[in-house]
């Protein structure tokens, strides 16, 4: 981060040197004034229409800065004004403390997103059908092109700005645990293991509480996708919803020609060939409002599927979100082989 922060009082000169140093990535410096306040933002463009103007290279960098500069503030992320920033084309952001220091930069074709949420993946199943892979080997660990299936999705959740990431655990809970032992995607993973199966939401109840206000990101941790997160995070927020699910579109297709009948004339009133009905089918990924998690009892078995039935029996709010991207579930070894054909084909488009 240091790289990229100079004195206002610095001179142009030594701006220059340091934009210079800076070749190859992103030529933005940030000035912040003698208390190490955010001032503004220095270029070279900055530098150069400066010098055009009779500024000299002696005098300070206040004289040329970028003093309109955009941040964010610690604590008050604005998710819609970061992805605006982002499609305006700046690629590097100041997240600023309270007081006006820099508190950390955000490089934002690393980073896509800060989104405020906690995420916790499943990966507790036996993975019995890949058996004998996963008689050794737990499911979220096979690897996919050189890589464990669910550090695709800490990857993914990392580059979305969510850092708090737990793994619940249950079969060969050590190797998962061991797996983790170590960053990845710069972040610190934390297990928990459950004593006992918990269904598919069941085991966070064995989480601390959190913040009522809060969201939390539950997924199984078998999934390949390209999920949008910041997208789902937006559509979660804007429609208030108490929980928002991601689906899939799914058609049925009916080989037959179907009847419609009148139920009270039991009479026939029309005939279609072949149908096909469109459905939506869960993803296994969801965005559940932290009151509702806060709720759950200890120990006792739910599925997430019972906790949605049970939020809109309750007159409670549940959204959904399309998946616009790639979606595998990893549950056989068909699966397994189109996913690894799948990421082998995407790492050689993007080195071509």
């Amino acid at each position: 981060m240091e790289r990229h922060i100079i004195n206002s009082n610095a001179t142009l000169l030594e701006a220059l040197e340091r934009l210079n140093d800076l070749s190859g990535g992103i030529m933005t410096l940030m000035a912040v004034d003698a208390d190490g306040r955010m001032a503004g933002t220095v270029t070279d463009g900055d530098v150069r229409r400066g010098l055009l103007s009779g500024v000299r290279l002696t005098d300070p960098v206040e004289a040329v800065m970028f003093r309109l500069h955009i941040n964010l503030t610690v604590g008050e992320v604005d998710v819609e004004a970061l992805r605006a920033y982002r499609q305006a084309g700046i690629r590097l952001l100041p997240l600023v403390n309270p007081d006006g220091t820099i508190h950390s930069l955000i490089d934002l074709d690393k980073r896509r997103s800060l989104l405020p949420v906690s995420a916790v993946l499943m990966a507790g199943g036996r993975g019995e059908r890949l058996r004998p892979l996963t008689d050794t080997l737990p499911k979220p660990l096979l690897p996919v092109d050189g890589k464990a299936i669910i550090d695709y999705n800490i990857e993914n959740l990392s580059r979305a700005g969510i850092t708090d990431i737990t793994v619940t655990t249950r079969y060969l809970a050590d190797k998962i645990a061991e797996h983790f032992a170590r960053p990845v995607a710069g972040v610190q993973v934390k297990c928990v293991e459950e004593e006992q199966p918990l269904g598919t939401i069941g085991a966070l109840s064995l989480l601390p509480q959190r913040d009522p206000k809060g969201v939390t990101l539950v997924m199984n941790s078998d999934l390949l996708t390209t999920i949008n997160l910041e997208e789902m995070y937006l559509c979660h927020t804007r429609r208030e919803a108490d929980i928002t699910i991601a689906v899939l579109p799914y058609a049925v297709s009916v080989p037959y020609a179907i009847l419609t009948i009148d139920n009270e004339t039991d009479l026939v009133t029309g005939i279609e060939e072949k149908p096909t009905y469109s459905h939506y089918a869960n993803a296994g990924i969801y965005m559940i409002s932290n009151r509702l998690l806060n709720a759950l009892v200890p120990g006792e078995r739910i599925d997430a599927t019972d906790l949605v039935e049970n939020t809109i029996k309750e007159g409670g709010r549940v959204a959904h979100f399309p998946i616009n991207g790639t979606w595998i579930d990893v549950g056989t070894p068909a699966d397994l082989r189109q996913a690894c054909e799948l990421m082998r084909h995407l790492r050689n488009f993007m080195n071509e």
